[in-house]
């Protein structure tokens, strides 16, 4: 698995998010098991058969997050510069057809959340932005076509 970088905050969610999978859901499962099974012939219990299902899915969880937890590297947020784009920046970009306005911050895969404006380093918004410095005019290929932004302010 590839190494994650995050910030403290996104590394302490998910060792929260673990924390919950592993001390309440998967005890809350295993009941569910035990109680289903206690029900009789487990060939035709459904309820048994979803428990378990719920249960394959949840282990699966707790391994991913454990893994991107190993994996993860954390960001020295002190030493990130407005110069140029770079992940953990605040980006204020123009988008030079509609004129619109527009911040997002950079962040890691995990940390994504585009209603907090906040955009995975991996998107194609945020890969051609990478590296632009502040009056820079950024070219970029999306789903739909191809996007011109100016680059209008970088913080942190």
């Amino acid at each position: 698995m590839a190494v994650t970088y995050m910030t403290e905050e996104g590394l302490r969610k998910l060792k929260e998010e673990l924390i919950e999978l592993e001390s309440v859901q998967r005890p809350e499962i295993s009941r569910q098991i035990a109680e289903a099974r206690d029900k009789g012939d487990l060939s035709e219990n459904a309820e048994y058969d979803a428990a378990k299902e719920a249960q394959g899915m949840l282990e699966a969880k707790i391994s991913q997050l454990k893994n991107l937890i190993a994996n993860a590297r954390l960001i020295d947020e002190s030493a990130i510069g407005t110069d140029e784009v770079q992940i953990m920046n605040k980006v204020t970009i123009r988008n030079l057809q509609t004129k619109k306005l527009m911040t997002y911050m950079l962040v890691s895969e995990s940390e994504a959340d585009l209603k907090n404006g906040k955009i995975a380093v991996s998107t194609p918004i945020a890969q051609g932005l990478m590296g632009k410095k502040v009056g820079d005019i950024a070219e970029i290929k999306v789903p739909s076509g191809t996007m011109t932004f100016e680059v209008v302010e970088i913080s942190v």
